[in-house]
């Protein structure tokens, strides 16, 4: 079981906002923190972490207590296995990839696991490189690959892939879900992105000023937009599923997702990720691929 319990007063642009948590997720399952700026999920990942310690409450990691107020339990960040990748990458410019991995290694005696992070990671290449010679998602590779190598009970994410181009971050998204279901690894995502949330959630926690605002699946957060009666626009397919005898094509419009009943045939050519318009026919919606 994996469990959060927190309280921490936080200083914003409109004052002191109390963040106050209560929940549980299950194991091997990938969360999104989805909210606006300043809604405290950045905080909640650094408490996780033992970076910021909560006024009080308490933090369970399959089973295991981390923090606990009550019982005055905190562990040092040292101790709890976390794995944690930043936006801006933090890897040691002056190491090579490898050696910024072996750093990150808790036992020095473990190098074939290096050796097999570089391996699923598709970065064996790039081992003798050091930082300043890769790409952006290259980079971001990096610091995932040193985080598998603590072998975590929990990653942490802190928009990891915000800073790419959508190319890159689309690639880098299906190498992170293909990477956290290899694993079974229980993960947290902070993102802005709902065609990000999407794709890598199954479960989701909207915060707003510190609190949980709605918890549940992409689809529960995010499948109530109504359509209109005569439009046209374009939009990115985010899901695509089956309803008894029909399908449900979800597409991001803007910070929206509609979500248009297809048939079999209608959604023959269609796949997550394209881009279509989305247009009316005497109320009839019509998805044409771009």
């Amino acid at each position: 079981m994996n469990e959060l319990i927190l309280s921490k007063d936080l200083r914003g642009a409109n004052g002191v906002i109390p963040l106050e948590i209560n929940t549980t997720f299950k194991r091997g399952e990938l969360t999104v923190l989805f909210g606006k700026s300043g809604a405290g999920k950045s905080t909640i990942l650094r408490m996780i972490a033992g970076l910021l310690e909560p006024t009080g409450g308490k933090i369970v990691i399959e089973d295991e207590i981390w923090y606990d107020s009550s019982k005055k339990i905190n562990l040092p960040p040292q101790k709890r296995k976390v794995g944690f990748v930043f936006q801006e990458y933090a890897l040691f410019p002056n190491m090579t990839v490898r050696q910024n991995l072996l750093y990150a290694l808790d036992d020095k005696k473990k190098t074939f696991k290096v050796d097999e992070i570089l391996k699923i990671t598709e970065l064996t290449k790039l081992e003798n490189e050091k930082p300043d010679a890769l790409s952006g998602g290259q980079k971001q590779r990096v610091a995932l690959a040193r985080a598998l190598v603590r072998e975590p009970k929990i990653l942490l994410l802190d928009e990891p892939l915000s800073a790419l181009d959508f190319a890159m971050r689309a690639k880098l998204q299906d190498e992170l879900l293909k990477i956290q279901r290899h694993f079974n690894l229980t993960t947290i995502l902070v993102s802005h992105d709902i065609g990000e949330v999407y794709k890598l959630a199954q479960f989701v926690l909207e915060l707003a000023d510190g609190k949980i605002l709605r918890q549940g699946t992409p689809s529960e957060i995010f499948g109530g937009s109504k359509i209109s009666g005569k439009f046209k626009f374009s939009g990115e397919i985010v899901d695509i599923a089956q309803s008894d005898i029909v399908f449900i094509v979800s597409i991001l419009v803007g910070q929206d997702v509609v979500k248009v009943v297809s048939t079999k045939e209608e959604i023959r050519d269609l796949k997550i990720g394209q881009k279509v318009t989305l247009s009316s026919k005497a109320f009839n919606p019509i998805i044409t691929p771009i």
